[in-house]
């Protein structure tokens, strides 16, 4: 839900009360939830993707895959590595490493893991790349750009930005 900060105070108890203001009629929950205790996670709003942008990806790496002969499947988990802000790394002690990476790896097809050497005897650093399945409009768009410019380096022709542009934002303030 997509909600704007307005006012944070201190109360009596020392305690921190935060005021929203949402979009939509919020009333009904209200009611039903005044008494209980709830989870609350406030973030940076991010519009949620297009399924355009998707499917607009999978043509470029279609395109890709076909000039480098190559399957599509290693050119989209390339490019997944090839962007910014879409993995994780833990340490954790070696034996566990395998697991670790069978069970991410089980989640898609971009859902990669890279093993690197740690400081930490018996050890290793698991990078954890998340399938861009999970991808906010802005990690998409980061896709799709490197995709863009894979494509245009290999004289493949692409969309113009004004199309773009409307693959990655339709939808709004999803």
């Amino acid at each position: 839900m997509k909600a704007t900060l307005l006012d944070l105070s201190t109360g009596m108890n020392s305690r921190q009360r935060i005021t929203l203001e949402i979009a939509g009629d919020f009333r009904n929950e209200y009611n039903r939830l005044k008494s209980d205790a709830v989870n609350v996670e406030i973030r940076k709003f991010r519009s949620k993707r297009s399924l355009d942008a998707n499917a607009y990806a999978w043509v470029l790496i279609d395109r890709i895959a076909e000039a480098l002969m190559l399957d599509k499947v290693s050119v989209y988990k390339d490019a997944i590595r090839n962007i910014g802000g879409v993995s994780d790394v833990v340490c954790i002690p070696e034996q566990a490493a395998e697991r670790l990476r069978t069970t991410w790896e089980s989640k898609g097809i971009g859902w990669q893991t890279e093993e690197m050497p740690s400081k930490l005897e018996g050890c290793v650093n698991v990078v954890l790349y998340y399938g861009s399945s999970t991808y906010d409009s802005k990690q998409m768009s980061a896709l799709i750009e490197q995709l863009i410019l894979e494509a245009k380096n290999l004289g493949i022709p692409t969309d113009t930005p004004e199309q773009i542009a409307r693959y990655l934002y339709e939808g709004g303030d999803n």
